[in-house]
């Protein structure tokens, strides 16, 4: 039998996933590795660990399976976006790579949007330089770091120097490359006059490919680390939420994913380049040849629920241990003994700046309205909901841009809960359906390896052939009416905390 391999370079763990050519998954499996907060704000992570794992990964995927590295016709990646790997002249990773979540480049956004122009930059990119792009980053080292900037010879994105080492070639794709303020998503090339107008050579960027194309193939050093047979095809892959998207079919008109993964995004299939004329959300090219997506993203969506799991949740995790359960599954039942709205208390979810519908990287964490009253199942409770308020500003955006909202499908860890689905469902308005996978972005790159490797003749006969609506989770038209007031306080919240989130960025400073 042969198989198809997705690897997803996330930033908690590397999976790798193992389906059949019927789409039916044979294996996974999962090697984590530790994220890095030097500064507040700051978040990094060594290259070293991501190849480490993806080969463990790989290894274990195949035992899993009881197969050889023979019986893989092809692989796609997928990973984390953004991030940046400063390679020097022997290849060689010069520092940790800073993540799509750090924070620390506003002034250097600021500097490449004055000097490109405001206007300019959004004609090239289709977005504004937000301080999680690639662009800001090579400027910071450029600025903060200059005798590693002396060294560099090549940049590239999470998984992309995992290609680089199963390979040997520098390439991307068109998804990925879309984040990194760099490049014109309209035509789906570098953006040459960026490049030039803030000082980056054109030879630190790799060669651009569609998703599904092949972009090189396993070398025999990469086969001796991993059990690949020499020779694979590695097709483009994808960044996290375009792979993600194809992994839940978001590859038609109307069709909308909602995915609670660290991050939370809301992501909308287009035939064309369009752009919100408010600049909340990012336009990106799909991973579908030839089509475009618009996504809203928040920067600590699951990363919220994490957070409390961690830093509070101690009694909830050692009960869990002692039962053999998820933390996350008695965290969420303790969540559904709140009320609705949970008596006013409400979670700001910002732990990590935000993006999408503020690009404000200053922006803090809020729990507001707390009494005697609050308890532990009220906190939370009241971050499912400040969650879920958050992904409703995408929604409001997207209709406000006139794209169609025919079905949304919930994905990611945090649409496995029932509570939290229902949660989303109701403050949103949307009915919220789940599918037969749940592998996300490494389901989608192995459907995009079967696509580049002859499997299926197009991403979207992919699709169809691997993936079915299994459930429904109605909205609750009452729950939805009481929920409007608690989203309008919701907004108004972070206007009324905008200038303290800036003057609590400069004290720390």
């Amino acid at each position: 039998m042969a198989y198809l391999l997705g690897i997803d370079v996330g930033t908690s763990g590397t999976k790798a996933l193992l389906i059949d050519e019927s789409g039916k998954g044979a294996a996974r499996a999962v090697s984590e590795y530790p994220l890095y907060t030097p500064k507040p704000l700051w978040a990094e992570q060594e290259p070293a660990d991501w190849w480490r794992a993806t080969c463990e990964s790989i290894r274990e995927v195949l035992k899993r399976a009881g197969a050889t590295g023979d019986k893989v016709k092809g692989v796609g990646l997928s990973g984390q976006m953004h991030g940046s790997v400063f390679l020097d002249e022997n290849n060689q990773v010069i520092r940790p790579a800073i993540l799509w979540c750090d924070q620390r480049t506003a002034a250097e956004c600021a500097w490449i949007t004055e000097t490109v122009g405001r206007e300019r930059i959004v004609e090239l990119t289709s977005n504004p330089v937000l301080t999680g792009f690639q662009a800001g980053k090579i400027i910071w080292l450029r600025n903060n770091e200059p005798e590693a900037y002396a060294r560099v010879r090549k940049v590239l994105l999470p998984k992309d120097y995992i290609r680089y080492l199963l390979t040997g070639e520098y390439a991307t794709e068109v998804s990925d490359a879309s984040g990194t303020s760099l490049f014109n998503v309209r035509r789906r090339q570098w953006a040459d006059e960026v490049l030039d107008a803030i000082g980056v050579p054109r030879e630190w960027m790799p060669r651009v490919y569609e998703s599904p194309e092949v972009t090189g193939r396993v070398t025999a050093q990469a086969a001796n680390a991993t059990g690949l047979k020499e020779g694979t095809p590695v097709v483009g892959g994808g960044g996290d939420q375009a792979a993600g998207a194809v992994g839940n079919g978001i590859v038609e008109t109307g069709v909308v994913s909602v995915s609670v993964g660290t991050s939370g995004v809301v992501f909308a299939f287009a035939d064309g380049p369009v752009v919100d004329t408010g600049l909340r959300t990012h336009t990106f090219c799909h991973a579908v040849p030839g089509k475009w997506h618009v996504m809203g993203v928040m920067l600590s969506a699951g990363g919220s629920l994490r957070w409390w799991r961690d830093a509070f949740a101690t009694e909830e995790k050692n009960v869990a241990a002692t039962m053999g359960v998820d933390p996350y599954e008695l965290i969420t039942a303790e969540a559904a003994q709140a009320p609705r709205g949970t008596e006013g208390l409400i979670f700001l979810p910002y732990l990590t700046g935000e993006r999408t519908p503020h690009a404000d990287p200053h922006a803090r964490g809020v729990f507001f309205g707390i009494t005697l009253r609050s308890d532990r199942a009220h906190f939370a409770r009241a971050i499912l909901e400040g969650v879920a308020f958050g992904l409703r500003d995408s929604f409001e955006i997207l209709r406000e841009m006139g794209l169609p909202i025919t079905q949304v499908r919930a994905s990611g860890g945090g649409a496995r809960s029932a509570v939290w689905r229902q949660i989303l469902a109701d403050v949103t308005g949307y009915d919220q359906v789940t599918i037969n996978v749940d592998e996300g972005p490494a389901f989608g790159v192995a459907l995009l390896a079967g696509v580049g490797t002859g499997v299926w003749q197009s991403v979207p006969e992919a699709c169809h052939a691997t993936i079915q609506v299994v459930s429904t989770t109605p909205v609750n038209p009452e729950a939805h009416r009481a929920y409007e007031p608690y989203y309008a306080l919701y907004r108004q919240l972070y206007q009324h905390l905008k200038a303290d989130f800036a003057e609590v960025a400069t004290l720390m400073q």
